[in-house]
């Protein structure tokens, strides 16, 4: 992610951002594929935050869809739910950079 010259994040802000990004890539996955169809979803997001240094946020969906579904790229769906994620964090984050300056 590009550095958005953030305040330092509080704990609650870092909780924040991982449920925002995590929602984001549930409910695109979701918006593409019946939840009756999905066998496993896993999202996992992590921010490492180190005073002085850029925010790392790392997003990860484990997708195995039903077997009745042919034809259809699993991988593909799972790395458009990791950008979904990583856009909605990119707006949380602008977010809080606009009310950090007022």
């Amino acid at each position: 992610m590009e550095e958005f010259g953030l305040p330092e994040l509080t704990p609650e802000q870092i909780e924040e951002l991982c449920l925002a990004a995590e929602e984001a890539a549930r409910e695109y996955v979701l918006s593409k594929v019946s939840p009756k169809r999905v066998e496993t979803l896993n999202i996992s997001v992590d921010v490492e935050t180190e005073e002085g240094k850029p925010l790392t946020l790392t997003v990860e969906v484990e997708l195995t869809l039903s077997p009745l579904i042919q034809d259809f790229e699993t991988q593909k769906l799972a790395e458009e739910a990791v950008k979904e994620a990583f856009a909605t964090a990119e707006k949380y984050l602008r977010e809080l950079k606009c009310h950090s300056q007022k």
